[in-house]
């Protein structure tokens, strides 16, 4: 090996991947406990350096939204379950009903407008946070709401509920100015919304202990 060769192995270090996570992937890891946690981080670092991820629930999205769209009471959310392949098709139909269920409880279709959303890039402690919620509702009274959808078999826990829905609420200026941010639980069709007994100041102050963790431990995971 020449010394040129070894100056430029020298010069040229494994490149650095900053902590970052989605506001999902954060809040999932604020619900696990012990070991798990750091486990949970180092799937998420590989995840980011190989650069890879898939959503399963595209499809489904994209059905809710049509029907809200269109008005057409569910027949998208009738119909998703046969374009999809066929090792996705159980988990579509585990949702379906819970998504038709919401899609009911947002009352007379002709009183909701679908109105579009914008990403917000957080800063909780050290941690980049991106704040992505699936779409917006607007009602006849003028109220709007940002909605995030929970597909996971298990309800959101205390937790993760609080989280997703804190992050959300400190960036809807950026999301939907004037909206309420809310976590639609769609396999049983329940909506969730932030608790009026929620200190943002508290809430604040545990993500940021939570966020500084999770950058140890993604840190730690390159080593």
């Amino acid at each position: 090996m020449t010394t040129s060769t070894l100056s430029t192995i020298s010069t040229n270090p494994v490149p650095v991947i900053p902590p970052y996570a989605t506001m999902l992937g954060f809040t999932r890891y604020i619900s696990r406990t012990g070991p798990a946690k750091a486990t949970f981080v180092g799937g998420l670092r590989k995840q980011r350096e190989r650069r890879t991820g898939f959503n399963p629930h595209s499809q489904l999205v994209k059905a809710l939204k049509a029907d809200i769209a269109f008005r057409t009471g569910g027949s998208y959310l009738g119909g998703v379950v046969d374009l999809v392949k066929d090792r996705w098709k159980p988990l579509y139909e585990s949702l379906r009903a819970g998504a038709r269920s919401y899609l009911t409880s947002l009352g007379d279709p002709e009183q909701i407008a679908l109105i579009q959303t914008r990403d917000a890039l957080a800063s909780v402690g050290p941690l980049a946070v991106k704040i992505n919620p699936h779409f917006g509702l607007r009602f006849a009274d003028g109220h709007r709401e940002a909605v995030r959808l929970h597909f996971d078999e298990e309800p959101p826990n205390p937790e993760l509920l609080t989280a997703m829905l804190h992050l959300m609420a400190r960036h809807m200026e950026q999301i939907l100015p004037d909206a309420e941010p809310v976590l639609v639980d769609l396999r049983r069709g329940v909506t969730h919304r932030l608790s009026p007994a929620a200190r943002p100041g508290d809430v604040e102050s545990w993500l940021a202990g939570e966020a500084a963790a999770f950058t140890a431990m993604w840190s730690a995971t390159a080593a």
